[in-house]
């Protein structure tokens, strides 16, 4: 049975490696298994391709201008956006200040995993990556 899900796994990804593969961290559910970890935020990867994800398209997010929050502890790896859906985790990009994303859910267990941006990326910040 490994072997034929080796199999479809290398098939999915046609050929390409990736960084890790990222199971919901609640329900651990396989959302993405073609993706690449951030450069400098470890915990992040984005992905063009994702499975078992629901993108809420009714919310919509955007990053708050720098001065607006109160200072936090530095030392978290990433904190979970404002109730109202109108600010992004901290440690999101700083390129990507101006843009607006969708959130994105465990299709299984609704939770909060991901955004999804204006070139339909996905940007996953709370996953549980598998390191292969």
């Amino acid at each position: 049975m490994d072997d034929k899900d080796e199999t479809w796994v290398l098939c999915k990804r046609q050929g390409r490696k990736s960084d890790a593969l990222l199971s919901c961290p609640v329900c651990f559910t396989t959302l993405c298994i073609d993706c690449q970890r951030h450069e400098i935020y470890v915990t992040q990867y984005r992905a063009m391709f994702v499975i078992n994800c629901k993108v809420v398209e009714n919310q919509r997010l955007r990053r708050p201008e720098k001065g607006t929050r109160q200072k936090k502890d530095c030392k978290k790896p990433r904190e979970q956006y404002d109730r109202n859906y109108n600010s992004l985790p901290e440690a999101v990009n700083e390129k990507l200040r101006d843009e607006v994303f969708k959130p994105v859910c465990c299709s299984v267990c609704e939770t909060e995993v991901a955004v999804l941006d204006e070139n339909e990326i996905y940007h996953f910040f709370n996953v549980m990556p598998s390191h292969a």
